[in-house]
């Protein structure tokens, strides 16, 4: 099982100390907390894609271009990439590139993002969300798996004997995963191509992504991929950890008083009791992480949100501290028992046999 964790770029303005990063330190930050987490032992890294404020990564090959010079083993992923709004042609082009540069350390996510106004921003209508991201993902598939493609469509011009360079490295297309908060139509879609199906196990209760995950399961065996069980899944959540939960909770909520989602609705409790919020002890971190399992079944991938709301980078490193040095080594030997053979590992580069580097 891979853990890992993921930011979404924000430059919030930090409510303890008022004090707001410039964009050049955020993304400064943004690497030094990726490079922490190979540090740590961690698996994974992701960035988000957006193109507004007040978050900054617009350009996530570019990030994980220069997080993969100074990294050595840390997959470099995405928590979005904008399968709506991007030119497919482009995300093949960009991601093949970055898959070379870094080894095969590369997955990605795609998604619809959840910022209306991105859509004009790149002639696109939002009403069109759901066939932009069946239809663009559609020709991506091929992209990377067709030296020569014909193609026509709705969204976009024809290509005539086109190829897409440089082609998948070793002949294997980066892993996709697809996000989704809401919608069954990316489970769906996740399914029928034996993609990967992640849900941002954040901001809902567990019943809500129970059924977008079992509906996700289902549909991979129908599409004949596997078994159920054999799903491709992975969760988000967000934990925030001190020696003991009254600190933590202390600590952490005038952030969440003043998160721009979280924050100005239910209490820290509330929250904490009705979606998957951890603020607490190591333990309970751990404890409440493993209960996942129970809800979605064995799962590959389990990324954790650290960063965001206003957090001083000091305050992000110290949490991958403990997340790498407490928590997440007592979650793989807890994660591994009783897991069955069957079950698959998280996605990594696989080069096929015969080829070589």
């Amino acid at each position: 099982m891979q853990f890992g964790i993921f930011t979404v770029g924000d430059v919030t303005t930090d409510p303890v100390s008022g004090r707001t990063p410039s964009e050049h330190e955020r993304i400064k930050a943004m690497t030094a907390i990726a490079l922490k987490a190979e540090e740590v032992g961690l698996d994974v890294f992701a960035t988000g894609e957006h193109h507004n404020p007040p978050f900054v990564p617009s350009s996530p090959t570019t990030l994980l271009g220069y997080i993969a010079a100074r990294t050595e083993r840390l997959i470099l992923s995405t928590s979005t990439t904008l399968i709506t709004t991007n030119d497919p042609v482009k995300i093949a082009e960009d991601y093949a590139m970055l898959q070379h540069l870094a080894d095969g350390r590369v997955d990605l996510m795609m998604g619809r993002g959840n910022t209306g106004p991105v859509y004009p921003w790149f002639g696109k209508d939002i009403r069109d969300g759901i066939p932009l991201a069946i239809e663009n993902y559609a020709l991506l598939h091929r992209l990377w798996r067709e030296d020569v493609v014909d193609w026509q469509g709705r969204y976009r011009t024809p290509l005539q004997s086109f190829t897409s360079t440089p082609r998948p490295l070793d002949g294997v297309p980066p892993f996709v995963w697809h996000g989704s908060i809401r919608s069954p139509e990316i489970a769906e879609q996740a399914a029928f191509y034996g993609d990967g199906f992640f849900a941002n196990n954040i901001f809902w209760p567990k019943e809500h992504f129970q059924q977008l995950i079992n509906l996700y399961r289902q549909r991979y065996a129908h599409y004949g991929h596997g078994t159920p069980e054999q799903a491709i899944v992975g969760l988000g959540g967000q934990a925030f950890v001190r020696k003991n939960s009254q600190d933590a909770v202390r600590e952490f909520r005038p952030y969440f008083d003043k998160h721009p989602v979280m924050g100005h609705g239910p209490s820290l409790e509330q929250y904490m009791e009705e979606t998957p919020l951890i603020v607490g002890s190591a333990d309970q971190v751990i404890e409440r992480t493993l209960s996942f399992r129970e809800s979605f079944g064995d799962y590959q991938r389990q990324l954790f949100i650290v960063d965001g709301g206003g957090l001083p980078l000091k305050t992000v490193l110290e949490q991958l501290d403990i997340l790498g040095e407490q928590i997440v080594p007592v979650l793989r030997e807890e994660f591994a028992k009783g897991r069955p053979a069957s079950v698959p590992d998280g996605p990594t580069h696989r080069i096929p046999e015969g080829s070589a580097r």
